[in-house]
């Protein structure tokens, strides 16, 4: 791990739906999957990218908080509505 490395920004996301995926992607020469959760209708995750993280796929209907603002993700074949 590298001691000098300093975290970055923090990402909220909120489901809309159940079943939100959320994929993590290492970073480095090669991008691969490394980690998957799923949350369920008005569950909330706090996530950071890190020294391994480079990137984050969310597949659903979920809210994303970042501090440039809100984005809303679709789900899978677009605008799915959220379950009651």
């Amino acid at each position: 791990m590298n001691e000098n490395y300093m975290g970055e920004d923090y990402i909220v996301i909120k489901a809309q739906e159940n079943g939100v995926t959320i994929i993590g992607l290492t970073r480095g020469k090669d991008t691969r999957f490394h980690h998957t959760e799923k949350l369920d209708r008005g569950e909330v995750m706090v996530l950071q990218f890190t020294e391994h993280t480079s990137a984050m796929k969310i597949r659903g209907h979920a809210e994303v908080y970042t501090r440039f603002g809100m984005i809303k993700a679709e789900s899978p074949g677009g605008g799915g509505k959220p379950e009651k």
